[in-house]
């Protein structure tokens, strides 16, 4: 039996790896700027409205998203983003747990996968 985290790090790092063999550097760096920026923004408008901002943004940094579902267990971003939107406090409480835990997960991997790091740009150019 593996820990919940042992899970998100076994699929986000095959979700962020096959980001890696499709993107070029400024994709890479769009994907990593968002992956680091995300956590920040649940924290600070919480997590309906910071999935709905990425729902937003430019293809590859709303590449994020589907690969967030993916990870926390949804069929698709829509599903996620429905969730997020409907579900009762208790759930909705859980679910800004687990998707902060699966986003520690992305930021490491978006470091050592994709070599983007928090003080790189890349998130604000549309």
């Amino acid at each position: 039996m593996q820990t919940r985290e042992q899970r998100f790090a076994a699929k986000v790092y095959r979700l962020v790896a096959a980001r890696n063999g499709q993107y070029n550097e400024t994709e890479k760096n769009k994907y990593g700027s968002m992956a680091h920026k995300l956590p920040v923004l649940i924290r600070s408008a919480g997590l309906a409205q910071a999935l709905a901002f990425v729902a937003t943004r430019s293809d590859t940094q709303k590449d994020v998203l589907p690969d967030l579902a993916v990870a926390l267990g949804f069929p698709d971003a829509q599903a996620l983003l429905k969730s997020s939107r409907e579900a009762d406090l208790a759930e909705y409480m859980l679910l800004t747990e687990q998707s902060l835990g699966a986003l520690l997960w992305f930021k490491r991997y978006a470091e050592s996968v994709l070599g983007v790091t928090a003080d790189q740009e890349g998130g604000n150019n549309d």
